[in-house]
């Protein structure tokens, strides 16, 4: 078996997966929402302290597996730097304990591998990754190939949202407060500008969106926020689904998949199984549990790395806060 840790932001997370199976045979997570929220996003060193507190607490549970380990993976890139400091610290003291080789996972890699907890890989595919701090597609062809063709020129989709939410002081996280909120609003009620609409560029930018909201809101009373949200929504989607039209111009898609912890909202899922539906595509979704920073992931992408012998070294595996695909 393999133990996966993840800590890359603010969920606290320790899963166990089989090799021969892909089977996840523990996970558990501890968010940390509830402590940042007052603060409308999430503080670092609070972050730190919290994992310190979390991630021993749960690996106390994993005691039973500790025989049959053959390597611990873990995430050391990219994300908080004081964060996933304390994954990585765990991660070298169990592999020097148990003497079992350590595995350095990208996240990135992880939110692509959640598509295939306990399933076999589908490959190849290209895919739309959206959370907090990335917006980009990747075509991916395997594990070791996996090529970004577009991403963000600035916010991304998922913190676009934390902000819009922020402004209208609904509370962290963002994205699901915004989804439910903008449920019930005008979706043309506010017309804003789709983003980059008329540049010929394969790229993504919310913050000319994030500022038109943020005008919306100076404006309006709290009665009126359903609107906004749901205008936002509307064309932070537009946004995403007009460039992957211009994509799909030179590259047909065939295999499509939405991943990271923004996958989970529902709007953009529906629009995108449109675009789709003309070119006969087959569209992948994590499972909704699966969609947010998880350790099953990471020990997906953990058995792979095994399989292939893709360790790190000890003495040289370190966080890379910025790193990228």
């Amino acid at each position: 078996m393999i133990l996966s840790i993840e800590s890359s932001c603010d969920d606290s997370a320790i899963a166990i997966t089989e090799i021969a199976t892909k089977k996840l045979v523990f996970h558990k997570k501890i968010s940390q929402e509830l402590e940042h929220s007052v603060y409308g996003g999430v503080v670092p060193e609070l972050a730190a302290r919290l994992h310190a507190e979390a991630l021993p607490k749960i690996l106390e549970e994993c005691k039973p597996y500790f025989k049959d380990l053959k390597a611990v993976a873990v995430t050391s890139s990219p994300g908080l730097t004081v964060t996933l400091i304390e994954g990585v610290v765990m991660a070298k003291a169990i592999s020097i304990a148990l003497n079992i080789p350590i595995i350095g996972v990208n996240h990135l890699i992880g939110h692509i591998y959640s598509l295939f907890i306990e399933k076999e890989t589908q490959f190849p595919l290209t895919v739309l990754l959206v959370s907090g701090g990335h917006t980009q597609v990747m075509e991916v062809k395997n594990l070791q190939e996996i090529k970004t063709v577009a991403k963000s020129m600035d916010d991304s989709f998922g913190e676009s949202f934390d902000k819009a939410a922020k402004m209208m002081g609904l509370g962290y996280p963002g994205g699901p407060l915004i989804e439910k909120l903008a449920h019930d609003g005008d979706r043309k009620r506010h017309n804003f500008t789709i983003p980059l609409h008329q540049s010929p560029l394969i790229a993504f930018s919310y913050s000319g969106l994030k500022n038109s909201v943020r005008l919306a809101v100076e404006k309006a009373n709290e009665s009126e926020y359903k609107d906004i949200a749901a205008s936002f929504e509307y064309i932070a989607v537009a946004h995403i689904v007009q460039k992957l039209k211009k994509y799909f111009k030179t590259v047909r898609p065939k295999t499509f998949a939405i991943v990271g912890g923004a996958s989970a909202n529902l709007y953009l899922r529906s629009q995108i199984e449109k675009l789709l539906n003309p070119y006969g595509a087959k569209l992948l979704l994590s499972e909704l549990q699966y969609c947010s920073d998880n350790a099953a992931m990471i020990g997906r992408v953990g058995v792979e790395m095994y399989e292939k012998g893709l360790f790190s070294s000890l003495e040289e595996l370190e966080v890379c806060p910025k790193s990228v695909i």
